[in-house]
């Protein structure tokens, strides 16, 4: 399973010259299984750049929404294999008892936000509401689960062979609660994140900054590493990165992460930040002790 990941900022895009190692489009990853399938972990800006990149690659696609706020579907209009007649386009997210996953996302893809309306889309586009259970995409077992976050919000969790890649970019697992002396069962996220190869998980605030913004859906750095601690996560990559974070603001909340998580026993190698464009390769699954504390 081959991991990129094409967008990696939070809230709104920030590109500039101080931002341009991390990256400024808003969240995306793509995710190439072992059969060549593709998906796309959320629609932010960069999943334009995910499209343009995919020219010559398979026509069928899965989108894997995990909430529709803006930073997260807006790059969805300017994906260009969905302007592709050949293209089959399948588009999974939360459902919502207020209206259907295909209705929510119109609103954002017409007048006047968009020159485009969904129903003029020449691909074949289909929305699905994510199941409660399991389901398969080629070779992977797609698991999606409700986790902390305002409206409705999932996290997902992708197997494929001995591989598990957990993606939960925008999480507050430690809403009101010591993450450290909460039961396992009580923690948002927590089964799905559990023993993951690969986990990119909510960084979005220090924990100065944290206080200030309790309720708004984001992990401090320190609650982003006991979630990876707890669920044994081999690697974990920080993500969803505050607009207002420049590169060199990022270089230091790396290094104190990478500090905090040897000094709970852990491989500092386990540990860093998202950059745009980053690729990652998640090979045979090791014992989950190599990056857990």
């Amino acid at each position: 399973m081959k991991v990129e990941l094409w967008g990696t900022r939070g809230s709104i895009p920030s590109p500039g010259p101080e931002t341009i190692r991390y990256g400024g489009n808003t969240s995306c990853v793509g995710v190439t299984l072992s059969d060549g399938s593709m998906l796309a972990l959320d629609g932010g800006t960069g999943i334009r750049s995910l499209g343009l990149a995919l020219a010559a690659k398979p026509t069928r696609l899965h989108i894997l929404l995990t909430h529709l706020h803006l930073d997260h579907i807006q790059g969805l209009v300017f994906f260009a294999p969905a302007f592709c007649p050949q293209t089959e386009l399948v588009i999974w997210g939360p459902a919502s008892p207020e209206a259907s996953l295909r209705d929510r996302i119109a609103r954002y893809i017409s007048a006047p936000l968009s020159p485009v309306e969904v129903r003029e889309l020449p691909c074949d586009v289909s929305f699905r509401s994510c199941p409660e259970t399991e389901w398969e995409i080629g070779p992977a077992r797609i698991r999606a689960a409700s986790v902390s976050h305002r409206g409705p919000t999932l996290g997902y969790r992708i197997d494929d062979g001995d591989s598990s890649l957990v993606y939960i970019p925008d999480h507050e697992p430690a809403l009101g609660a010591d993450l450290d002396a909460l039961d396992e069962d009580w923690i948002s996220g927590f089964g799905l994140a559990r023993d993951a190869t690969l986990l990119i998980h909510d960084g979005q605030y220090t924990d100065a900054e944290y206080p200030n913004h309790i309720g708004w859906g984001h992990s401090a750095i320190s609650h982003a590493l006991s979630f990876a601690r707890r669920t044994g996560a081999e690697r974990t990559v920080l993500f969803h990165h505050d607009p207002l974070h420049s590169d060199d603001f990022l270089d230091e909340i790396e290094r104190d992460a990478r500090q905090r998580w040897v000094a709970m026993g852990g491989v500092e190698s386990a540990i860093e930040l998202g950059v745009e464009r980053a690729e990652y390769e998640l090979p045979v699954r090791a014992p989950s002790a190599a990056g857990a504390a």
